[in-house]
């Protein structure tokens, strides 16, 4: 009777942990390079986004002005409220040092500056974010302000948009390093600044290396964070959680526990048993992906020879449980052409000669020949 009294008592006790491992209104796990979602939870449901709004006015900043410009600070801050790095009107500061303001403390000050110095005025600028966001496929967004206060105006955002900002985002090294950084300081010719970064997470959780936390009281708490553990980078949303730096190390936890990342595809190591292109082909990336391990035995590889054009012979279609996860270009092998000898070109000139005949007549009857590559998952 004890032995079932405890197992009862246990069952109770992690469903309730489950239940409460996630506490957001809306959440994402997203693994940042291919953009395969891990874990869901209302991530289409729009929602006032708040201080997270920073990253694209960040990643706009980085990709639209020298980090070294100098900005002179103008009356546009005097509308600011909330959290400030407290800049004065006619203060001379760097964009980088801006930009620092703007991710460590979230300051609303930097982001309206950082606005109108990029866009000529706010208004110019979020049409600029609006337009990058429709760029990202960000389909669900749509921006009014630089910072995220929403007392007159709101920036609206779903889980899985902002979880595309964050992947791309991820890609540029100046973002990169800007958000995994603790402490900044740094002077102008009217004071001197020391920022410690408001992300709780890098100090909570080993793996973290970076991230954006916001707040507003319509809006909640809202969160986004990047980690890396095992070769795997992933980045998680979470917005109106009052739990939410818990959250998402349980989600990191469980992700980490459930996937891992496996290369697919070796460009090091890439060959197809065709006599007509043997040892005259390559590619120029490996392919990787996170999976399940059940999931390795439900990916399968083709090589589709249907072009012979732009010194692209074809491409490899990688697909798990008959849904395409990757294509990758196939390419014809250049050899130099000091190399080359008189017979290598006349054997070269026939074999290509074959080469499209051979194609022509397949392409009139199908998309091309599918030749199985042997896979071989290597982690």
């Amino acid at each position: 009777m004890k032995k079932i009294l405890i197992i009862f008592l246990i069952l109770i006790l992690s469903s309730v942990t489950n239940v409460n491992a996630d506490t957001s209104k809306s959440s994402i796990v997203m693994e940042t390079s291919t953009g395969r979602i891990l874990y869901e939870n209302n991530i289409n449901e729009k929602r006032l986004i708040a201080s997270i709004t920073k990253i694209m006015t960040a990643i706009l900043t980085i990709e639209n002005a020298d980090l070294k410009d100098i900005v002179t600070v103008g009356d546009e801050i005097l509308t600011m409220y909330g959290t400030n790095i407290y800049l004065e009107v006619g203060e001379k500061i760097s964009v980088q040092d801006l930009l620092y303001g703007l991710i460590l403390r979230s300051g609303n000050d930097a982001a309206i500056v950082l606005a109108t110095y990029i866009g000529g005025s706010e208004e110019n600028f979020v049409k600029m974010m609006n337009e990058k966001a429709k760029l990202l496929d960000m389909q669900n967004t749509y921006f009014q302000n630089s910072h995220g206060l929403d007392d007159y105006t709101e920036n609206i955002s779903t889980a899985h948009d902002m979880a595309k900002l964050s992947s791309y985002a991820e890609k540029n090294k100046t973002y990169k390093k800007i958000i995994g950084t603790k402490k900044y300081n740094t002077t102008t010719e009217k004071k001197s600044y020391l920022w410690y970064n408001r992300n709780k997470l890098l100090s909570l959780y080993e793996n973290c290396t970076g991230g954006k936390n916001g707040y507003t009281p319509k809006a909640g708490r809202t969160l986004i964070t990047t980690a890396k553990k095992n070769n795997m980078e992933l980045t998680i949303v979470t917005l109106n959680d009052n739990n939410e730096y818990d959250t998402h190390i349980e989600l990191y936890n469980k992700a980490y526990s459930k996937y891992k990342m496996y290369k697919i595809i070796d460009k090091n190591d890439f060959k197809i048993s065709n006599e007509l292109y043997e040892g005259e082909v390559k590619i120029k990336e490996s392919f990787f992906y996170p999976l399940t391990k059940s999931e390795k035995k439900l990916v399968s590889t083709k090589v589709i020879l249907d072009k012979a054009e732009n010194n692209i012979l074809g491409h490899i279609k990688i697909e798990m449980n008959n849904n395409t996860i990757g294509i990758i270009n196939i390419y014809k092998r250049e050899i130099k052409k000091e190399n080359q000898t008189i017979f290598f070109k006349i054997k070269n000139y026939l074999l290509d000669i074959l080469k499209k005949l051979k194609l022509g007549r397949q392409n009139n009857l199908n998309p091309g020949p599918l030749v199985p590559i042997p896979l071989e998952i290597k982690t």
